[in-house]
């Protein structure tokens, strides 16, 4: 059922798209939609930690491996319609974004860093790495996520309330994980 749930945005999407309802730059409207599912999904990933510890929400834990990989799954969307439709695949234009634009850099760190959490997302690896490794290599989601939200800051002409809306959340989250380990180391 979350798996369904969790891909009706790209459904809506889809459909959008076939009745070309997607206003008139429909390239940068995919583009922002796809990376606000990614954001969004990576915040809910973070946040599944933090609301376990409610009582009656332990086990929301099962449901963090999944949206973990439809945080990737949305991200490689987002980073696909880039290179295939708005740079078409062009290596000039691709060289000059990646070394020139710093959103581009951020957003290309933030998939980076999550290729190795969707590589090693199933049980398998846990046992292969060690609980302790592969626990410290899925920290990599908080790198990856504060370098999504400066991707999606920089990205614009000026500074929206959307993209420091998601910030708060997640410096909320990170503030959540700092007390708790402090807490725990005292």
């Amino acid at each position: 059922m979350i798996l369904a749930a969790s891909l009706t945005p790209l459904l809506w999407l889809a459909w959008k798209w076939r009745r070309h309802d997607l206003g008139i730059n429909r390239i940068e409207f995919v583009a922002r939609y796809t990376g606000g599912w990614t954001l969004r999904f990576l915040l809910l990933t973070l946040a599944i930690t933090p609301l376990r510890r409610i009582p009656g929400l332990r086990d929301l834990i099962r449901f963090r491996r999944l949206l973990g990989l439809l945080a990737f799954f949305y991200a490689t969307l987002h980073a696909l319609h880039y290179f295939a439709i708005d740079a078409q695949w062009n290596r000039e234009v691709l060289w000059e974004d990646f070394t020139v634009r710093r959103f581009f850099i951020a957003g290309l760190t933030a998939l980076t860093l999550l290729v190795p959490l969707a590589a090693t997302s199933f049980d398998a690896a846990v046992r292969w790495l060690g609980a302790r490794r592969w626990q410290r290599l899925h920290r990599l989601i908080y790198a990856s996520a504060i370098a999504a939200i400066f991707h999606y800051i920089w990205q614009g002409k000026y500074i929206s309330l959307t993209p420091l809306l998601y910030a708060a959340v997640l410096a909320l989250l990170l503030l959540i994980r700092i007390v708790v380990a402090v807490r725990k180391a005292l």
